[in-house]
C-alpha cells in the first residue's frame, strides 16, 4: 500500500521542527517520521499527545519519563500508560489518571501501585477483570471486591480471596 501524501511529506521533512509542530496539531501520529531530535522535543510531543495520546509511542525515552508528557497522553488515552518509563509506572498521579481512563493500565503499574487502594479501585471500576493484577492484599479488601463485582459480576469472582467469594454482601451484588 502506498504512503499517503501526508506521510510522504513528513518523510521528506524529517528534520523540519516547525513543520512537525504545526502538523501534529491535526495529524499527531505523523511524529513517527520525525527525526530523533524532534521526537525528543517536549513542545512538539505535548502538542501531539494532547490530540492523540498514541503519539507517545514515538516519543524519546527521555520524554516517556517526563511527567507532564505522560499526564497529557494518559489524560487523552489512558492505555498509553503502557509507554511510561519504569519511574513513571510508579507515579501515582500518572497511573491513577491512566486507570481512570483505561483500567487495563494497572497491568503496567508498579507493584507498589498495584497495592494502592485508590489506584486499584479506579482500575476495577473502569475494568473489573483487571482485579487479577491487584495485589493479593487488595483482593481481600471488601471495598475493592464490591467495586469489581458490582461491575464485573461473576467474571471477577474467581479473583477474589476465598472468604470474599462466600461473603453475603458480595453474593447479593452478584444477584443484582
Amino acid at each position: 500500500m502506498a504512503d499517503s501524501a501526508e506521510v510522504i511529506e513528513a518523510k521528506q521533512k524529517t528534520n523540519d521542527r516547525e513543520f512537525y509542530l504545526e502538523r501534529v496539531k491535526t495529524m499527531p501520529l505523523l511524529i513517527e517520521w520525525a527525526n530523533d531530535s524532534i521526537r525528543d522535543d517536549k513542545e512538539v510531543l505535548l502538542t501531539a499527545v494532547k490530540v492523540d495520546g498514541g503519539a507517545l509511542e514515538f516519543a524519546s525515552n527521555r520524554l516517556k519519563d517526563d511527567k507532564d508528557v505522560l499526564l497529557a497522553a494518559v489524560s487523552q488515552a489512558g492505555w498509553t500508560g503502557c509507554y511510561a518509563s519504569d519511574n513513571l509506572r510508579n507515579d501515582k498521579d500518572v497511573i491513577l489518571t491512566a486507570v481512570k481512563n483505561d483500567g487495563q493500565v494497572l497491568y503496567y503499574a508498579s507493584e507498589n501501585l498495584r497495592d494502592d487502594k485508590d489506584v486499584v479501585l479506579a482500575a476495577v471500576t473502569q475494568k473489573p477483570l483487571i482485579l487479577k493484577y491487584a495485589s493479593l492484599r487488595l483482593r481481600t479488601d471488601k471495598d475493592v471486591a464490591k467495586a469489581a463485582v458490582s461491575k464485573g459480576k461473576k467474571k471477577v469472582i474467581g479473583y477474589l480471596a476465598p472468604e470474599l467469594q462466600k461473603d453475603e454482601e458480595i453474593l447479593k451484588l452478584l444477584e443484582e
